[in-house]
């Protein structure tokens, strides 16, 4: 397969680098800087997400789109998604793998919103949940093949496995899961349709 890939610099972006790259898929990232090892599958192209151009480049001739793009305190999550489905529908690219925040999941306290919203989430700034539902609201309105991969709390560390995945919930006292678990679930949705245009919530 050839992969477009955003955020590849970052925890799980860097974890899905690899496992593509050992898997011997070809993958075209899109960063801002040369922090990025170089690799014989791996096209590099230095730029901006929040130009579509250069999410143009990344995306053109590829077959899925995996991004890993964090808030950062920032609006280029939002910024960025609108062109990333542009340019999809564009070249006739269905699938878009993206990692999210269990925010953006379904409150199982409040029916008909979300837990950022219905005091499921004891977060008190909700930022980063706006920007992920932002995109998860474009999503809604696509036909595209998405599947949103929302992690509880996320610390670094390595795959252990026995994580529990639930459509639109986060799995019950779920209270968090590591990088390298999210990385490999969000992986395995390339060979997986269990959860297109879904969001999925995972923890151990």
């Amino acid at each position: 397969m050839k992969l477009a890939l955003f955020g590849a610099t970052g925890r799980v972006g860097g974890e899905i680098l690899k496992r593509a790259l050992a898997d011997g898929h070809h993958v075209k990232a899109l960063v801002r800087s040369e922090k990025l090892e170089t690799h014989p599958n791996l096209e590099i192209i230095l730029g901006d997400i929040r130009n579509a151009e250069d999410i143009e480049k990344t995306i053109a001739e590829t077959t899925v789109v995996f991004s890993a793009v964090g808030t950062d305190r920032t609006t280029t999550l939002s910024e960025a998604a609108p062109l990333i489905v542009k340019s999809m529908e564009s070249h006739h690219i269905k699938r878009v793998i993206t990692i999210g925040t269990a925010g953006i999941l379904d409150s199982r306290l409040s029916p008909g919103l979300l837990r950022y919203e219905g005091g499921d989430s004891k977060r008190k700034l909700t930022f980063a949940a706006e920007e992920h539902e932002a995109v998860y609201r474009l999503f809604e309105k696509t036909e595209l093949e998405w599947t949103i991969v929302c992690p509880t709390y996320l610390p670094d560390g390595e795959v252990r496995g026995n994580y529990r995945a639930e459509k639109d919930l986060l799995p019950e006292e779920g209270k968090e899961i590591t990088v390298g678990d999210t990385a490999e679930f969000a992986y395995h949705q390339l060979e997986s349709t269990e959860f297109v245009q879904r969001r999925v919530g995972l923890a151990y």
